[in-house]
């Protein structure tokens, strides 16, 4: 999505253009069954547009379901964002929850995580959602990482969601159809062969996101770049 917005708006030559994916640390071990009480997760900094309140308000319709799910919201409020807004977003958020009856499905926690605690938590989640509120986003760390850690995933169709989800690792819903994002959610967290093969899309796509396999494609790119230039001269 990136490549053709260079091309198309800023009419960048095909050739001058090298699409690298966004790296993760992909674990040496990832969880394959879920047990306990299922869990959703979204996390990273948060702020206006992050599309959460669509998954709160989703939470009305599965509250009932067996184990009672858990909708858990990580992360500080986003430092480039107004502090105000930001707050003001956060504190809507536990309103919308409280007003909707289900704050006690909904739980926000905003602590430090370092990269071990971030993994462990992807890896505690029945699944990851990314209910993004951009339909231009062509790149997200967060989307990587779910599929690094070996987790089914429901976004809006964001482009990068759109490109990596392709191939069966999570569902893509449209931004504006709340039905399809509960009816997505509802099947991942109820229909364990489902949900399984999801999770097994993502651990199949994970070794090519490593960040070790990222810096190599960039040290191809600069490689060929310097013999293309000696070759000119």
């Amino acid at each position: 999505a990136a490549s053709k917005r260079l091309r198309e708006n800023y009419q960048v030559a095909r050739h001058k253009i090298a699409v690298i994916p966004h790296g993760a640390t992909v674990p040496k071990d990832v969880a394959r069954a879920r047990r306990g009480r299922p869990t959703l997760v979204t996390w990273g900094l948060l702020a206006p547009g992050k599309g959460i309140e669509r998954v709160i308000d989703s939470m009305r319709s599965l509250k009932d379901l067996p184990g009672r799910p858990l909708y858990v919201v990580a992360g500080r409020n986003h430092p480039n964002a107004a502090p105000a807004d930001a707050q003001a977003y956060r504190e809507a958020l536990v309103e919308q929850a409280q007003r909707l009856g289900v704050a006690d499905v909904v739980c926000f926690e905003d602590g430090y995580r370092n990269g071990a605690m971030l993994s462990g938590l992807a890896q505690s989640a029945a699944v990851v959602v990314l209910p993004y509120d951009s339909a231009d986003q062509v790149t997200s760390g967060v989307l990587v990482d779910a599929i690094a850690n070996g987790r089914p995933v429901v976004a809006t169709a964001f482009p990068h969601a759109c490109e990596l989800l392709a191939t069966g690792a999570g569902i893509v819903v449209d931004h504006d159809d709340p039905n399809a994002l509960v009816s997505a959610l509802r099947r991942v967290l109820t229909e364990p062969r489902f949900s399984g093969a999801l999770a097994a899309e993502a651990r199949r796509l994970a070794p090519e996101l490593a960040w070790p396999v990222v810096a190599d494609t960039y040290l191809q790119l600069a490689h060929r770049t310097k013999v293309e230039r000696r070759a000119a001269v």
